[in-house]
């Protein structure tokens, strides 16, 4: 019996190791996320800087790892069977088996232990550590690759211009860096949420960031006929009612009516004012506002607030007619939800969850709010903003209380109407 080639053995673990390597440093490199590879080359990481180069020509560094994956694949598969398998029978031979039956078993034995060994050892065990820790392994790993397809160049070459000319021939064009678009990055947040990186409530407010550049600004303001403001005439008293009926720190001044709005002031200012005994002359308390169109982004919006001196603008339509008011307040609730602190005793919630699991909604909520609570898809470019406008979209007609329809898996019904203005909707599931 001839003696175990225990050096064969001992290369085939080590074939089998760099097997792991190559499919780690390969998983790491294209998996690493960009923004950290960035912010590592920013601290003066070569490293990493080296990742992101091999990241950014991935046919380069991928025809380097699969030349070296397939050579390795190569060899150990000649050493595990042809050199390692005729020592084996020989093993199995002195234990009673077949001569001829121990030499077949002994080569069979010897590839299946080799593919189980380079499954576990060479591939999923690798790549699982790749996907833990990506950016760390491709920052060690950046260097030893770079020179490695600098040495396998020109087989790189020949290899990355035969795929292209393959990829070309099929009619497949590079489409250059990928970027995350806004469904991914909600993703993101999800999978953060879930695996208790960030909690629930700080999901919602970076979502409620992310919907702001889809929300016009309609769908976020205060409606003009529910808008508190004072008569550029009003006695005192009248001024002293309308600072006691409003809970804003802000009122818009008009002449005669809500569609003519000279401009804001400061209630604070002018309970000063009221309290000194001074004359009060509205005129000179007025503030510009800005005027924004109603089909402005939320986003475009908060902009336009920030340079302004009073946090509110008005919110013009098509025709020039003023439909409401939007302020740096509803933008913050549109991004973190209601608060308690913006809302009068006798206020209701714009939704309200009851024992039997349906859903009292208010007309006034924002059709963003809707969708999201109840997983709608809502047409793109939408003309209503509400809750309600979203019933008249749907029923083509004004309905009338107990009228109902059925949308999406969700019965809606009108249980509550304010002259012409759909108050109250109740929703709940529709079964199975």
């Amino acid at each position: 019996m001839s003696p175990f080639p225990w050096d064969f053995l001992a290369a085939l673990a080590c074939l089998i190791v760099i097997n792991g390597v190559f499919a780690m440093s390969e998983l790491a490199i294209v998996s690493a996320r960009t923004a950290r590879l960035k912010m590592a080359a920013d601290k003066g990481s070569a490293s990493a800087r080296i990742a992101m180069r091999l990241a950014l020509e991935p046919g380069k560094f991928l025809s380097t790892v699969q030349i070296g994956i397939t050579l390795i694949g190569i060899i150990a598969g000649a050493v595990s069977g042809a050199t390692l398998g005729e020592p084996v029978g020989e093993r199995l031979a002195a234990l009673g088996l077949d001569p001829e039956t121990a030499q077949d078993t002994g080569f069979v034995l010897m590839i299946a232990l080799t593919t189980y060994f380079s499954l576990v050892i060479g591939e999923l065990v690798p790549k699982q550590l790749a996907l833990r820790n990506a950016e760390a392994i491709a920052i060690v790993m950046a260097r030893p690759m770079d020179i490695l397809a600098k040495v396998a160049a020109p087989f790189v070459w020949l290899l990355d211009t035969s795929s292209n000319l393959l990829l070309r021939a099929l009619g497949i064009r590079h489409k250059g860096d990928h970027h995350l678009t806004a469904e991914e990055l909600q993703m993101i947040f999800a999978d953060a949420t879930h695996t208790g990186v960030i909690a629930e409530q700080e999901r919602a407010i970076l979502s409620g960031i992310m919907r702001l550049q889809d929300r016009p600004v309609r769908e976020l303001m205060t409606p003009r006929t529910e808008l508190d403001w004072l008569d550029i005439n009003a006695s005192e008293e009248e001024m002293r009612q309308a600072i006691a009926d409003s809970p804003h720190s802000l009122l818009p001044v008009a002449d005669g009516s809500a569609d003519k709005v000279l401009g804001v002031l400061k209630v604070r200012e002018l309970l000063a004012l009221l309290i000194t005994g001074e004359t009060v002359v509205l005129a000179d308390l007025l503030r510009k506002t800005e005027v924004v169109p109603d089909q402005l982004d939320a986003m475009d919006a908060l902009r336009t607030l920030q340079q302004s001196g009073t946090g509110m603008a008005m919110v013009h339509d098509e025709y020039g007619h003023l439909d409401g008011i939007v302020t740096t307040a509803d933008l913050l609730s549109a991004i973190a939800g209601d608060f308690a602190s913006h809302q009068d005793e006798g206020d209701t919630p714009m939704i309200t969850e009851r024992e039997d699991g349906s859903l009292l909604v208010s007309g006034a909520m924002s059709a963003d709010a809707l969708e999201e609570r109840l997983g709608l898809e809502l047409p793109e470019g939408r003309e209503f903003a509400t809750a309600a406008g979203y019933a008249l979209f749907v029923l083509k007609h004004l309905p009338t209380e107990g009228e109902h329809f059925t949308d999406q898996g969700w019965r809606f019904e009108v249980v509550d109407m304010d002259g012409r203005k759909i108050d109250k909707l109740l929703v709940s599931e529709v079964a199975g």
